[in-house]
């Protein structure tokens, strides 16, 4: 069992209205449609997922988690995200980088399964930070940055 099953009973309570924030900024850059397919890699209980009106699902590694999700959603890794080249219009991760077990093969994932637009947060105070700088530079094309009060929000290309 990871940390995040053992806290899943509480993981809404505790990070929740955090990342509402970080998704209201993201939905007033991105022009979502309704037919538009998202993936949301490290989608936690999917509520936050839940929040983007389009065809949205999610993938985490962490069971507990994923049996909350109202949106579908499926236990896997970043890693080796199960679909094939090209497959969403929009792939997003929210505060999920740092924790990636290989942040290149991650990023290099999402990449490849995103045909439109990535967005990736990182916490500002992990210290996988600057590495995951440099890989998101690595795979994406960055459009946009903003600094959030927790985060840093990267808006990239494929």
């Amino acid at each position: 069992m990871t940390y995040y099953d053992e806290i899943a009973p509480g993981y809404d309570e505790l990070h929740f209205e955090e990342q509402k924030c970080k998704a209201e900024i993201i939905l007033k850059e991105l022009s979502l449609k309704k037919t538009d397919t998202l993936l949301d890699v490290g989608c936690g209980t999917g509520k936050i997922t839940a929040l983007f009106p389009c065809n949205a699902q999610g993938i985490d590694p962490a069971a507990e988690l994923v049996k909350q999700s109202p949106v579908p959603a499926q236990v896997g890794k970043a890693e080796s995200l199960p679909f094939p080249d090209k497959s969403f219009d929009v792939v997003i991760s929210l505060t999920a980088v740092q924790n990636f077990d290989d942040i290149d093969k991650g990023i290099a994932e999402i990449a490849r399964v995103a045909k439109r637009d990535v967005v990736i947060t990182c916490l500002k105070k992990s210290k996988k930070l600057p590495d995951v700088e440099r890989t998101i530079q690595k795979h994406l094309t960055v459009r946009k940055r903003i600094e959030e009060q927790h985060d840093i929000i990267y808006f990239c290309s494929p």
